[in-house]
């Protein structure tokens, strides 16, 4: 198996993705092989300051960078020497099991989109991220800015995809699923979040456990959190300054570190025929490495197959 990451990508690129390779591929120790997408002049010598840490490590040569501020359609069609163009090409062709990279979200999307591509029936791949949960495990939040707007089908696909994931990647049975709206009761929300209920009220493909409020993200109430992205950025980004704040303050605690973006690493991209996980741009070396370990997690999960096998019946 090998995990494909952009070099290039992020704040602190190469240096951080060059040093989170190498901790991931300790880490898998021979269960998969870490393949660096990047400038050879720039990431070889990176590697060799590593040794024999490194000696596992591919090198794919990519010449172009897509910078964090370039617009995202623009630049992937412009520069199909990136190191993202490079990474999806790699992807779709089967060379690699998933494409891990914490640089220009746009154009993330803009490589799903166009090379691998949305699996036959799914409406919009969704942004996904994880929500700790108080006592223990992981649940999964999504859209979280993929797709601001949204229309009631995608949103009730969501849940679905969001129950694969859970089940298949997370190891949980049944996952019950909530629609992130305002009030608890059925005919609370705006048109768009009742519409979303009657759907998921009757789709036999998801546990919907109904409305859920703000204050049950961290509960037991639901494992997969359904919204459209605009709220789930939102959401998302008030629970990352929790974190921060925390440790201005210098408040520690097991629960809230695991708010920390470092601790998952990125976020998947659901609904694409391959495996491809977003990064934060502010990446560290640690964040690097779960975020590839992730990838591994998924490409040994089959979670592309189960999307594609049930959105095909």
């Amino acid at each position: 198996m090998k995990i494909a990451l952009d070099a290039m990508g992020g704040d602190f690129a190469p240096q951080a993705a060059v040093d989170g390779a190498v901790l991931a591929a300790q880490e898998l120790a021979g269960k998969a092989q870490i393949v660096l997408i990047g400038q050879e002049s720039a990431v070889r010598p990176l590697l060799e300051q590593h040794g024999d840490a490194a000696a596992t490590l591919e090198l794919v040569p990519a010449s172009q960078i897509i910078e964090m501020g370039e617009h995202p359609a623009k630049a992937y069609q412009q520069k199909q020497d990136s190191s993202i163009a490079v990474g999806y090409r790699m992807l779709h062709a089967g060379e690699v099991e998933a494409f891990c990279s914490a640089g220009n979200t746009g154009a993330m999307l803009v490589g799903a989109m166009f090379s691998v591509k949305p699996v036959p029936g799914v409406l919009r791949p969704a942004i996904a991220n994880f929500v700790p949960k108080l006592h223990g495990g992981m649940g999964i939040l999504l859209d979280v800015g993929a797709n601001a707007e949204c229309k009631p089908e995608m949103l009730e696909q969501f849940g679905e995809l969001g129950s694969l994931y859970a089940q298949y990647v997370l190891g949980i049975s049944n996952p019950k699923v909530g629609l992130m709206n305002l009030g608890e009761e059925e005919g609370k929300g705006t048109t768009l979040t009742q519409a979303v209920h009657q759907l998921l009220k009757v789709n036999p493909h998801v546990n919907f456990i109904g409305n859920i409020e703000g204050r049950d993200l961290f509960n037991e109430k639901a494992d997969v959190i359904v919204c459209d992205g605009y709220t789930g950025n939102v959401m998302l980004k008030m629970a990352e300054s929790v974190y921060d704040i925390m440790a201005e303050k210098q408040i520690r605690d097991p629960f809230f570190d695991k708010f920390n973006y470092e601790a998952v690493g990125g976020s998947p991209i659901l609904g694409i025929n391959d495996n491809a996980i977003i990064g934060h741009g502010v990446s560290t070396p640690v964040a690097i490495c779960n975020m590839l370990l992730q990838g591994y997690q998924m490409a040994q999960s089959g979670i592309s197959d189960q999307i594609k096998n049930t959105f095909k019946s």
